[in-house]
């Protein structure tokens, strides 16, 4: 039971992330997120590491012949690595959004008011946004994994193995 509510928490923590977004932004961003293929990019990638992560978790932190289930550490390891990448993509989908904002901006045009260059300029942001929500989902699972193993044996009265005592 106890590994089914670790694996909850980060879950709980993106709909409460989700949730503390103001509702103007929040809408803003849904409403972006429709003609951003980035965007897609970054939270299609991000989910299925996070689903990969989260169900491995749940493996690593059932109990297993006297011992936590150590198979899935090398794989959560590495799945972990992926969620530095994040920022980096939702930097570059910025990027991408302000060069073609400002490339908008090129040629005989009537003068441009600071209004003008906000609204073409705010919906290169949803990528950075993007980004690091799914950095910070997927730094979670393996976090949590560490924290639930100690977690589960200071509540059992056990003792951490050798490679456990060693984190």
């Amino acid at each position: 039971l106890l590994p089914l509510a670790f694996c909850l928490v980060p879950i709980l923590a993106g709909i409460l992330i989700a949730i503390a977004i103001p509702p103007d932004a929040m809408r803003f961003y849904l409403g972006q997120l429709k003609k951003s293929p980035m965007d897609w990019i970054i939270l299609a990638l991000g989910t299925m590491l996070f689903v990969s992560q989260t169900l491995l978790a749940w493996r690593a932190l059932r109990w297993r012949d006297g011992g936590f289930d150590e198979r899935p550490d090398r794989w959560l390891s590495q799945l972990a690595q992926g969620a530095e990448w994040f920022p980096l993509l939702g930097l570059l989908g910025t990027v991408g959004g302000i060069l073609q904002t400002f490339s908008s901006f090129g040629g005989p045009s009537p003068t441009i008011t600071p209004a003008v260059i906000i609204s073409k300029y705010a919906p290169a942001i949803t990528a950075t946004g993007s980004g690091l929500f799914m950095a910070l989902l997927n730094i979670l699972p393996t976090w949590l994994v560490n924290l639930g193993r100690d977690l589960i044996l200071t509540l059992g009265g056990g003792q951490p193995n050798a490679s456990e005592a060693g984190r």
